[in-house]
């Protein structure tokens, strides 16, 4: 049997179980199925520390309970959830492109400092979290 007789024998049927789990898992209504945005953040960081040591300079960021704070190009401390706003996974960095914008590696989502989507993979926002700068600790809060 050649290839195309074999493709045609597969049929409509198996067409549609090998495309729909790719259509459906990148479509807004899947966005459900990941995990949690992380809520009751109040946590502080000693950038004096080996942990805050990232935050030295401008364009860095480190990774904790589910946030990424960062200190952007402007030398200001920012928070974002680390979980997009998308499908929920947990890939979103801080990356020193347009600026500074927050960007996720699943699907390619990226957003502003404030949250707000800056292409069309979601319209949801992402989670922004208050930071506070007192002496070498920085708290980082809801």
């Amino acid at each position: 049997m050649e290839r195309k007789q074999f493709l045609r024998s597969l049929g409509a049927g198996a067409a549609f179980a090998i495309v729909f789990p790719c259509v459906h898992g990148c479509s807004k209504d899947s966005a459900e199925t990941g995990l949690p945005v992380p809520t009751g953040i109040d946590f502080t960081i000693d950038l004096d520390a080996q942990e805050g040591a990232p935050l030295q300079n401008n364009g860095g960021f480190i990774l904790k309970e589910f946030v990424v704070v960062a200190k952007n190009l402007e030398g200001q401390y920012v928070a974002a959830s680390q979980i997009c706003s998308h499908q929920q996974t947990e890939e979103v960095r801080f990356i020193s492109k347009d600026g500074g914008i927050y960007y996720c590696s699943t699907h390619g989502a990226r957003f502003d400092q404030t949250g707000k989507p800056l292409n069309s993979i979601t319209s949801n926002p992402l989670k922004i979290f208050r930071t506070e700068l007192t002496g070498n600790i920085l708290r980082v809060f809801e």
